[in-house]
């Protein structure tokens, strides 16, 4: 099992826009790089090339290959060898997945029914770090045709991935990952993702636009009066011995884990120096995409 830490938003840039490549480290946790969908097969060489020419901090950046068993997969790794980026997000992984990537730390994101239904053997494999899930994928591979309802919601098929996704990389003592949220205007409904992701568990939320960072940082750090409550809940339970009654709540082991959870965020958020930060106010809240 090795460790993921990079902060809860983490922010896609196709690997043809090295002219973008510092601009979106600087405004997100950790970048990912991304060779595969957000890059036309006619500049995928272009890509590598690009990946080579521009190297950024390789402790925050993440390079999405394509999908293992495709031409484009292993001139990714050649590519790869020669550079100092050890962190690769493999898309579409399932049991192919081949258990070493010559030493690289693997992102393995479970997009696809085969996946998904991999991910607790997936989460298991030596060198991978973190689980992700995708949605659009995940319902292109069953031969459907939307993620979600018209009010943006997921469908309960993408639901259950999500979870199943989740609870896999629980299991395994991995990071998961959650998924993109497509509509970029949509800050509200990024929002109640995120704030959802970061409640169950998620250590990350990846985002397209630079303006879902704040949104999901400030999702990710918990809110000043939840703090102030789980400091007091856990001094409180300094004086007893087994369950007890705070403000009129029954406190168990699992309230003082949740409570321990708020703290190690809240201090996660103060050392990247983004606690409550808050979302643009210059970009208007529109209708969710399904």
């Amino acid at each position: 099992m090795t460790t993921f830490d990079l902060g809860p938003a983490l922010l896609f840039c196709p690997a043809d826009r090295p002219d973008r490549y510092r601009k979106a480290l600087d405004r997100a946790d950790a970048v990912i790089l991304d060779l595969e969908d957000a890059v036309a097969p006619d500049r995928k060489a272009a890509a590598r090339d690009a990946l080579l020419a521009e190297p950024l901090d390789p402790e925050r950046t993440i390079v999405r290959v394509n999908a293992v068993g495709t031409p484009e997969h292993a001139a990714d790794l050649v590519a790869l060898a020669r550079t100092a980026y050890r962190t690769v997000m493999v898309p579409k992984a399932d049991e192919r997945l081949p258990l070493d990537l010559g030493g690289l730390r693997v992102v393995a994101l479970c997009e696809t029914a085969a996946g998904v239904l991999a991910a607790p053997e997936l989460a298991r494999r030596p060198g991978v770090a973190a689980l992700m899930w995708g949605a659009d994928d995940l319902v292109a591979s069953l031969g459907g045709t939307s993620s979600r309802f018209p009010d943006g919601t997921y469908r309960d098929v993408a639901r259950a991935a999500r979870s199943a996704v989740l609870l896999a990389a629980g299991a395994a003592g991995v990071a998961a990952i959650d998924a993109v949220h497509l509509a970029i205007e949509d800050l509200d409904g990024l929002r109640a993702e995120a704030l959802d992701a970061a409640a169950v568990g998620f250590a990350a939320t990846a985002c397209i636009h630079p303006s879902h960072v704040p949104v999901i940082r400030s999702a990710y750090a918990p809110p000043a009066e939840a703090v102030a409550a789980a400091r007091a809940l856990l001094a409180a339970a300094r004086a007893h011995e087994g369950v007890f009654t705070h403000d009129g709540v029954m406190i168990d082991g699992p309230s003082l884990r949740h409570a321990e959870a708020v703290l190690r965020r809240a201090r996660a958020a103060d050392d990247a120096g983004h606690a409550g930060e808050p979302a643009p106010e210059s970009l208007r809240t529109g209708s969710r995409q399904t």
